[in-house]
């Protein structure tokens, strides 16, 4: 029962609140680092914690490779760098351990702590430079932290406490805290000095964070009655239209172009159905690859298919505008003997190919929470009940684009019929147009520098 009513107050709360939360900062393909620094006169330590999200853990599988914890904080300690007074010093593995807490979507995740030390002479003043070079190339969230034993830190350019309580509760204001520091430099004077830093931020629970995890925990759960069942696919559906209206997906913005066009109710309809049936099997292709191959970075990805989805929008803009800029409406007078003309637009109805250009752009990147569930599902032997809610979370998108594109269509012929609006439209074609190239090169860039 309490799962239950749990479940109905995320329902609730997500229809006004739209949700983008994770469990981890950057998402569930992250791989986050948190390296705590303490220096003495005689050796510099490190407490590494190396933090692997839901997808990096299910790609990975360290729960069957008996070395996993002393071989991985091997490659973390070759990819540490440890200089004093610009001489680099060995670095040496004190102890290995891992553990995996639970994650979303019943999927575990990763927690290595690698216990470091590298021997020194800091009985004078000087000057320690540590640099994080481990999988340089992944996304996450790259901590550092520092404090003195017997040694005085000057004015450190890093905290002494952990913001993230070394990676367990990560901040609700991420742009208020470092997200990728991979190096510090630290001057030291024999002495003791106070402390410094803030205290950890815990990450708070936000009824977007709620949701979020409501529907990538419910695959998971262990009493699947048909009533927990029916209310996971309506949140999955409110939840896939909440994401569809965030703004910077371009869904809407897309849809908003057939009120410029043209477009029909079931323009809007052919748009709804194809972003479904992109973000349904692409979220099924994904998750397929990602599952069969460990060497893929699942951010990597999407970031192609973010790309993709800019130029595909981009060509559509340019095709639209080009077309807008040479078939302006003709008026056409015609004589009924009641003194007034009729203004008829031609030519400007969008083809079927570039409504379902729309709909696959909008469909084409996959979102990460249901990309999540669908491995959950697989994981635990419910790929049936994984499948039903990504379907459902298309679809929730897909309701909110086709209504998006049915009122604006209505508020479109609504206008066109009053005679002191009627002459307004004539540049209508050309500045939607415009609109859709613009979104595509902001999701573009977005995806090639996020």
């Amino acid at each position: 029962m309490k799962t239950l009513a749990v479940l109905v107050l995320t329902v609730l709360a997500v229809l006004a609140i739209p949700t983008s939360a994770g469990a981890h900062p950057l998402g569930n393909f992250t791989i986050n680092h948190h390296h705590a620094i303490t220096v003495h006169p005689d050796r510099v330590d490190l407490v590494s914690v190396i933090d692997l999200a839901e997808i990096p853990t299910l790609q990975e599988q360290p729960a069957r490779q008996a070395d996993y914890a002393a071989r991985e904080c091997d490659t973390v300690r070759g990819s540490l760098e440890v200089n004093v007074d610009s001489t680099r010093t060995a670095v040496a593995l004190r102890s290995a351990s891992v553990e995996f807490p639970s994650g979303e979507a019943g999927l575990a995740t990763t927690r290595l702590t690698c216990l470091l030390t590298a021997p020194t002479d800091l009985s004078a003043a000087g000057t320690v430079e540590v640099r994080d070079n481990y999988r340089p190339g992944r996304v996450g969230w790259h901590e550092i932290t520092a404090t003195g034993d017997g040694i005085a830190l000057i004015d450190p350019p890093v905290p002494a406490t952990s913001s993230s309580d070394e990676l367990r509760a990560y901040p609700d204001d991420l742009l208020a805290n470092p997200l990728d520091v991979r190096a510090v430099s630290l001057r030291v004077e024999p002495g003791t000095s106070a402390t410094s830093g803030v205290a950890a931020a815990q990450g708070g629970s936000t009824v977007i964070g709620m949701a979020t995890r409501a529907f990538t925990d419910l695959v998971g759960h262990q009493d699947l009655t048909p009533l927990i069942g029916v209310l996971a696919v309506l949140l999955s559906l409110l939840l896939g239209a909440s994401h569809a209206a965030l703004p910077g997906h371009g869904k809407t913005v897309i849809a908003a172009y057939l009120a410029g066009r043209d477009g029909t109710a079931r323009d809007a309809v052919v748009v709804g159905a194809t972003v479904t049936l992109t973000h349904t099997v692409g979220v099924l292709v994904i998750g397929l690859v990602i599952s069969a191959s460990s060497a893929l970075a699942g951010e990597s990805l999407l970031r192609l298919l973010g790309v993709a989805s800019g130029v595909l929008v981009i060509a559509i803009g340019v095709f639209l505008l080009r077309s807008a800029l040479q078939r302006q409406p003709v008026a056409v007078g015609h004589g009924h003997g009641h003194g007034h003309g009729h203004g008829h637009r031609h030519g400007h109805r969008v083809g079927r190919g570039g409504l379902i250009g729309m709909g696959v752009a909008g469909g084409l990147v996959p979102s990460p929470s249901a990309l999540v569930v669908l491995l959950g599902a697989i994981a635990l032997g419910r790929t049936w009940f994984g499948v039903l809610l990504v379907l459902g979370y298309g679809l929730g998108m897909a309701t909110t684009l086709t209504a998006v594109g049915l009122l604006l269509v209505r508020l479109r012929d609504r206008l066109a019929a009053v005679e002191r609006f009627r002459d307004r439209f004539t540049a209508l074609p050309v500045i939607t147009a415009g609109l859709v190239l613009v979104v595509g090169l902001g999701l573009t860039a977005r995806a090639l520098f996020e």
